[in-house]
């Protein structure tokens, strides 16, 4: 079985090839660590998520605001309690549902956010929910190591303009790296599942590397091009 620290660095260099912004590498770092919420020694983290979902819909509820929030965080947690290891969280449909789900917590409680408050600084916003997000699906070992370095990284790079969309897609890359990453085990993964038993292996997870590496190539052509045409006019 792949552990945590190998899944945080998989989606580390992943996110890297992708992104050049701390808020999409610590959403993508993040999102590594998500699917194994199903797994039998993490039940109590579950409850703790379903507990702090239910006391975020009955708040919101009483202070008349939108409260589908702490919905979607109890119907996550009760998605990993339901949810067999490697199996449904472990799938393609589970990677877009835990994508969907975490993508929605935060970009409503940013939205929730700015509409209660008069807090103007969007990226810090962004940058506390992300530190809360850490909180529930981070371990304490991994917690020492990402804030600190979080928050070092939001104050000595300036491009943090972010859109939904990336949220989405780092949330996603992170997620499915972690499936890629257990289809190296002698195990397997479910990639269908519930639908399906079907299991997949090393194969999906070498194709889907090197599906991913082009896409990151593609996706920095721009960039290339950028830094051959400054070093071109130095020389």
């Amino acid at each position: 079985m792949s552990s945590y620290k190998g899944h945080s660095i998989f989606a580390l260099l992943l996110a890297i090839m992708f992104f050049h912004n701390p808020l999409l590498i610590a959403l993508t770092f993040i999102g590594a660590n998500i699917p194994d919420f199903d797994h039998k020694f993490k039940k109590d983290n579950v409850y703790k998520l379903i507990i702090f979902g239910l006391i975020i819909f009955i708040s919101l509820y009483i202070l008349k605001l939108p409260y589908y929030i702490g919905l979607i965080i109890v119907f996550l947690g009760v998605t990993f309690y339901f949810s067999e290891h490697r199996s449904f969280t472990h799938s393609i449909f589970g990677v877009l549902t835990l994508t969907s789900a975490v993508s929605l917590i935060l970009i409503w409680g940013y939205e929730l956010i700015i509409g209660i408050t008069v807090l103007n600084n969007h990226y810090i916003i962004l940058a506390i929910l992300i530190a809360i997000l850490s909180f529930l699906f981070l371990n304490r070992k991994l917690l020492m190591v990402f804030l600190p370095v979080f928050f070092v990284s939001l104050f000595l790079i300036n491009d943090l303009d972010i859109n939904y969309i990336q949220i989405v897609l780092a949330l996603f890359l992170g997620v499915f790296s972690h499936i890629v990453l257990d289809s190296f085990t002698p195990a397997g993964i479910k990639i269908f599942a519930p639908l399906s038993s079907k299991k997949v292996y090393k194969n999906f997870a070498l194709l889907s590397i090197f599906a991913l590496i082009v896409i990151a190539i593609f996706c920095n052509v721009p960039l290339l091009f950028e830094l051959f045409e400054q070093y071109a006019l130095s020389n």
